[in-house]
């Protein structure tokens, strides 16, 4: 950074700044307080102001624990060094604390390693320090003299101040000095008595609010009361009220009365604000975004409805509802407890009502100090029990307490009776009562149940009273649904009673040991227990219980569990249910859907509806596209709710019809789709009869849309930004050339205006407003398509980096209590960083640290944690693998290639702030260790890095990667070829019998009478042959033509036969053939040199022209044969001894029929060749030839080429293969097997092994005498029927026949204009598929 020098004009002004720094710093510090808030509070304190649980000696008092004094025995030491000491700080007043420092007892052994702060505002109902979510433990000294200081990250306001050491050291003993910093703080304070309620008048009787900021501070012990509400008479009001110990803001900017606007809006923050200590608010609010902030945690929101404005009638209250308000808030309680600090719009309330300039008449004794209550809480741990006396040898016992605790289960309270026990406890959330008495005669026993749910952190009230006969639990005061029990009872107290805990051997131990959470206001046998004298030791016993606190913490609040995930707790943890969220993990951070269709693509998947999440963890839901994989695209379809050809009628230019275009997912949704996406597409259609469109050449347009940033766009499909012209306009086609759009030309027949919108920062369409349809027969239609894209840039986004010192760099990564990293890498380096974030001792970094194993490691203040996984394969073999990375609060994940695993808990106590200050290195950590390679996809919190663009700029490191096919070749299937795209891969299926992008969907066409497929060996090359035409023709090389090996494979299926599948002929006499004979069997004939009758193999015995698919696999080397058929094992068979090995001048394959001229087997053509193959053939190849799948490509080609020009035209390509008839491209051939096999006894494949087990069920065989007479009644009764029905048809036509109307498939008027062509009739025709179906269904 330049440091600028000063003008020399300036020189003269720079004594005189000087100066005036100086006098205002000399001011500044005479001022009681500083800016920073960081002077010594302690050191300045008389010694009474130090306290403490016990003294070792008069020397070690705590008025001597001063920093850096040496006084006395040169700080505080207790009598005992055990987890019950305190030194206690009295500040005089109320004082805000920003930090606290310790030091060891000077010159000694003595020192404390770990302490817990306390504070409270009047020396009782101490409020631990919490940071992170958790009572914290301050690290402290590790010797006598240095001393650590702690800066608070949650500055606190209080008077006492406790610090509790936990861990001392092992050399001597307890031993503190200490010193607090901060400054004064004061503030006016009211106390809320439950009944009176201050008015804030406004100036005018009704005021409209823009703007509001409210501002105050509270602590109360109960759990419901409204803080402040103003309304007005229009419906608008806000509340701001504690339910269930929760904060609730209510606002209502305005609703409407036909409910179409609801203003309503309801937001909940904090937990357990019952505690009496001070919470703070604020409420900043303009127009509709609201700020809600407690103790720091802020809500971001936006209120319900369309209004801005805030009307409120005559005053805001504070306290409580108005006397004289609408029943808005009927049954609510007033507050009852303290505020301090109240500010409205800059108004400070506190100060107004005490120079009474404020309404406080319903004040009965208005106080402006606080008034404590009296409570004296217990906190218990899993090891605490609190033992207290009661009257013994009674025969009536009586107990209450309240208690508060996020545990389903727990031990409440356990006594010894004079002859038996007593258990309350808390089980699965309802209050279980044990009474159990043991006599000489009988045992009598008396169970009591009340409440659900009662581990919800509130505090509830319980009271059990038992005597002769009858015993009456009560929950929460509520009388009405007390549970009583008149069971035979007779009961003598022990008179000892064990609270929150019971470790002592007895006979009739209880069910639970222990409790976690609080109690209070405790009575034993109708007396309040003293638990003062408790604490002085005086009263009863107690173990690991901390007295007057409650230490209780809501770790839902805030919520950790993301995305909507469900927080659950227990006192030391909470768990996040993720089911239905669409994410997983510890606080359902991780999607658990791919990023877009690319993704799935790229898992090998097929085209379907997916459900994805572009942001990954980021604040977008999962949704459903639908996602078509093509050979060489992946398109991605949002769909929309706006039915197609929508009418639109009655509208003009001065109101025009908003028709209003809804996605299957939110615009922010789609939008990430379009800016990820490479190209994007949407269709929109405008049929209109007399009504104009854009107004063109230069009018104003009729008709506008509008996309996703909510702009207006007035060019329509087919042209861009800024053109106001239609498709027509652009292409100079329009049926008036004056204007650019059909539309335009305002003319009473159909017109229609569509094109493709493509510029995807516009894309989707949201609305399409139409303008021109309120004139006579002026009439229009709308469509809008769905949204195509295609393409993933951030799933393609790569850097290659060459150089072991290159890197990128970017912002700073902020992931401060959630991160997830994901990315792909590739190298054949051993090792490597791929990025490294780093703070002052935080830090974050991934890393191959060998050939096989990836790191993870990372500081959030606990101390530096390494995750590892170790792969089995080496990761440097130059192909893609997927690392992601999460850490979380609760725990820290390294995932490899979704296959390899590592985990790691966070520590229940500690630091879970990640904090990082310097910029984020992508490739290297420091220059050291640098990546050679390639990153791809890099994803960071939802947010994908461009690593591309930075490389464009960065030595060392280039914009890409290639060599994706090392990685997804694999899933490119049936011999298709991987071919590399700068961003991604695609299969060529060209030399393949399949097509897909995957190279997995059969090519199969249908055959009828006389269709028949010539392939030709050796093809003619003619100049200008194209691409496809070429590999073709050079898929068999002249040297091929004599064969010694040959691969077939093929699928059929046909309901007649004799019929030739394949044959394929040759310039001597040699042939092969696969033919169905006259009874649906299957033959393979082969006919080679040294042979006097063909060779012929007949495969199976069944009918297989049975209408069922079929596939056969053949293969031949040399003389061995290799013939599989449906799912049945291979067979093989050996060509006998005088046969060639070599199939000679191989020339043509013929499939469906033979067509040709020379030497042919006569009993080929005589018996199997007439009327030719009927069915389906698919997937056919031949030695890597696939003939019936060129034939298709060639016959779409000519049939897409124009008309006129295939009448005249010469062929340019002597293309190898050609066709006769009609063939109609068809999987129907291709469809899995669906007969029943046949049985085991006629199975060729299993003569030799009749008795095995066949894998699928025969069908069971009728004894021949039933299954005979069955058939021959079933017979009769059939031809009957037929005969009857024929009958019925034939007398049925003859009646129509005579009926005088002629039916028609033609349209109106095509006699009169025979001179017309086909395609104008066809055009007129209403339903010109008509007469096809017609034929279909008499084919049926």
């Amino acid at each position: 950074m330049q440091r600028l020098r000063p003008a020399q004009g300036m020189t003269l002004l720079l004594p005189v700044a000087l100066w005036i720094f100086c006098l205002v710093n000399d001011v500044r510090g005479a001022l009681p307080t500083t800016a920073k808030c960081d002077e010594a509070l302690a050191s300045p304190l008389p010694h009474t102001a130090f306290t403490s649980s016990s003294v070792f000696s008069n020397g070690y008092a705590p008025g001597y624990a001063k920093l850096n004094r040496r006084g006395g025995a040169g700080g505080w030491s207790p009598l005992d060094s055990d987890h019950y000491q305190w030194l206690q700080v009295d500040l005089g007043t109320r004082k805000q604390v920003s930090a606290i420092a310790t030091q060891g007892r000077y010159s000694s052994s003595d020192w404390t390693t770990r302490y817990r702060l306390l504070y409270s505002d009047t020396g009782r109902n101490w409020k631990p320090y919490h940071q992170d979510g958790n009572i914290w433990a301050f690290s402290g000294n590790s010797n006598s003299e240095s001393a650590v200081r702690h800066e608070l990250q949650q500055g606190i306001v209080a008077r006492f101040l406790r610090l509790v050491p936990l861990d001392w050291s092992e050399e001597g003993r307890i031993g503190l000095r200490v010193e607090v910093y901060g400054c004064s703080y004061w503030s006016d304070v009211i106390n809320f008595d439950g009944q009176g309620v201050i008015s804030y008048r406004f100036k005018m009787k009704k005021m409209k609010i823009i703007k509001d900021v409210i501002a105050l501070r509270f602590k109360t012990s109960d759990s419901e009361g409204v803080i402040l509400h103003g309304e007005g008479q229009q419906g608008d009001y806000i509340t701001l009220e504690l339910h269930r110990a929760k904060l609730l803001l209510q606002i209502n900017l305005g609703s409407n009365q036909y409910g179409s606007i609801l203003g309503h809006t309801s937001v909940t923050t904090g937990s357990l604000l019952d505690d009496n200590h001070w919470h703070s608010v604020v409420i900043e609010r303009y127009r509709r975004n609201v700020n809600f902030t407690l103790d720091r945690h802020t809500q971001h929101f936006r209120t319900n409805g369309e209004f801005d404005h805030l009307d409120l009638d005559y005053e805001l209250s504070f306290g409580g509802m108005p006397y004289s308000g609408k029943p808005v808030g009927g049954g609510r309680k007033n507050f009852k407890g303290c505020m301090e600090s109240i500010n409205y719009n800059g108004d400070n309330i506190t100060d107004l009502a005490r120079r009474k300039k404020l309404d406080t008449s319903s004040f009965r004794n208005l106080s402006f100090s606080c008034v404590e209550t009296h409570t004296f809480p217990v906190f218990f741990n899993a090891t605490s029990f609190l033992q207290l006396p009661g009257r013994a040898g009674h025969n009536t016992l009586s107990v209450g307490f309240h208690f508060r605790t996020w545990n389903p289960d727990g031990l409440l309270l356990f006594s010894n009776l004079d002859d038996g026990t007593l258990e309350v406890s808390l089980e699965d959330g309802k209050i279980v009562v044990h009474i159990n008495v043991s006599k000489a005669t009988r045992n009598n026993q008396v169970d009591l149940s009340s409440g659900s749910g009662l581990n919800d952190g509130q505090w509830h009230a319980i009271r059990l009273v038992a005597k002769e006969n009858f015993a009456m639990l009560t929950l929460d005061g509520d009388e009405g649904s007390a549970v009583r029990s008149s069971s035979p009872l007779t009961i003598t107290t022990g008179g000892t009673y064990h609270l929150g805990g019971y470790f002592l051997q007895t006979l009739f131990p209880p069910s639970r040991r222990s409790f976690q959470g609080c109690m209070q206001a405790i009575v034993v046998d109708d007396q309040p227990a003293d638990l003062h004298a408790v604490e002085k030791g005086t009263v009863g016993a107690f173990e690991n219980v901390s007295l007057d606190m409650c230490a209780i913490i809501d770790r839902c609040m805030p919520n950790h569990c993301e995305h909507g995930g469900r927080c659950k707790q227990t006192w030391d943890s909470f768990s996040c249910t993720c089911d239905g969220t669409g994410y997983n993990g510890a606080t359902c951070h991780t999607s658990i859907y791919e990023p877009s269709c690319e993704a799935y693509k790229h898992l090998g998947r097929s085209s379907d509806t997916y459900w994805i999440d572009p942001d990954g963890s980021g604040p977008l839901g999962p949704f459903k596209v639908n996602c078509n994989m093509t050979e060489d695209k992946v398109w991605t379809t949002v769909m929309n709710n706006l039915p197609p050809k929508t009418a639109v009628t009655g509208s003009s230019r001065d109101r025009r019809t908003v028709l209003q275009v809804n996605y299957s997912a939110s615009m922010d949704q789609v939008t990430a789709i379009t800016a990820s996406a490479e190209y994007c597409e949407q269709q929109i259609i405008y049929s209109c009869q007399k009504s104009r469109l854009l107004n063109t050449p230069d009018g104003t347009p009729y008709t506008w849309w509008v996309g996703r940033a909510s702009e207006k766009h007035f060019y329509w499909g087919g042209s861009g930004p800024g053109i106001q012209k239609c498709a027509c306009g652009i292409d100079r086609n329009c049926s008036d050339p004056k204007y650019d759009c059909n539309c335009d030309a305002d003319l009473t027949e159909w017109r229609e205006d569509s094109g493709l919108l493509v510029y995807k920062e516009h894309l989707p369409v949201s609305q399409v407003a139409v303008g021109d349809t309120n004139r006579p027969g002026s009439l229009a239609k709308l469509t809008v398509g769905p949204l195509r894209c295609q393409g993933d840039h951030n799933y393609w986004n790569a850097a290659s980096f060459t150089t072991p010192s290159s890197y990128l760099h970017f912002a700073t990564f902020h992931g401060e209590t959630s991160a997830d990293i994901s990315f792909y890498f590739k190298t054949s380096a051993p090792y490597g960083v791929f990025l490294e974030n780093l703070g002052n001792t935080d830090f974050i970094r991934l890393e191959l640290k060998s050939p096989k194993v990836v790191s993870f490691s990372f500081d959030v203040g606990n101390g530096p944690v390494e995750l590892t996984v170790h792969s089995a394969m080496p990761l440097n073999d130059d192909q893609w693998h997927r690392v992601t990375a999460e850490r979380n609060v609760k725990e820290a994940v390294l995932q490899l290639d979704q296959t390899y695993r590592a985990s790691r808990l966070a520590p229940a106590q500690g630091h879970t702030r990640l904090e990082l200050f310097s910029q984020l290195y992508v490739g290297a950590a420091g220059g050291q260790r640098g990546f050679l390679g390639c990153i791809r996809a890099l994803r960071m919190n939802g947010i994908t890095l461009d690593l591309e663009e930075r490389a464009m700029v960065t030595p060392g490191v280039k914009p890409g990667c290639q060599g994706h096919c090392t990685s997804f070749g694999m899933f490119c299937r049936n011999g298709g070829k991987c071919v590399e795209k700068y961003n991604g891969y695609l299969c060529d299926c060209a030399s393949t019998a399949y097509d897909g992008p995957f190279c997995t969907r059969d090519v199969g066409g249908f055959f009828e009478a006389g269709t028949l497929i010539k392939y030709n060996f050796m093809p003619e090359a003619v100049a200008g042959a194209s691409r496809d035409t070429k590999i073709l023709m050079h898929q068999l090389t002249p040297h091929d033509v004599n064969l010694t090996k040959e691969e077939v494979a093929f699928s059929f299926s046909t309901s007649s036969a004799p019929a030739i599948l394949m044959y394929v002929s040759s310039k001597t006499q040699d042939y092969l053939a696969v033919v169905l004979r006259h009874n649906g069997s299957l033959q393979v004939r082969y006919n080679l040199r040294g042979l006097r009758e063909p060779f012929a193999i007949d495969v199976d015995q069944r009918n297989l022209a049975n209408g069922q698919p079929h596939s056969i696999n053949m293969s031949r080397v040399n003389r061995s044969i290799t013939i599989q058929l449906d799912h049945y094992p291979p067979v093989s068979y050996t060509l006998p001894d005088a046969s060639d090995t070599q199939f000679n001048l191989v020339k043509t394959l013929f499939l469906g029929k033979v067509h040709e001229t020379g030497s042919l087997d006569p009993v080929l053509i005589d018996h199997y060749n007439t009327p030719g193959f009927v069915g389906c053939l698919s997937r056919v190849q031949f030695n890597g030839i696939a003939p019936l799948k060129s034939a298709l490509r060639t016959a779409s080609q000519s049939q897409a080429a124009p008309t006129a020009a295939q009448s005249d035209r010469r062929p340019a390509v002597a293309s190898p293969v050609s066709h006769q008839g009609k063939l109609v491209e068809s999987n129907c051939g291709a469809s899995p097997l669906t007969i029943p096999p046949m049985s085991a006894a006629t199975d060729p494949w299993r003569l030799d092994n009749t008795d095995g087990e066949f894998p699928f069920n025969e069908e069971r065989v009728i004894p021949d005498g039933v299954n005979r007479d069955s058939a021959i009644i079933g017979g009769i009764i059939a031809v009957v029927i037929f005969t009857i029905l024929c009958t019925l048809v034939f007398l049925i036509r003859y009646m129509f026949r005579h009926k005088g109307t002629y039916h028609t498939n033609e349209a109106k008027g095509s006699g009169e204009s025979a001179g017309e062509s086909a395609d104008t009739a066809i055009i007129g025709t209403d339903n010109p598929e008509t007469i096809d179906e017609s034929k279909k269904e008499w084919f049926i």
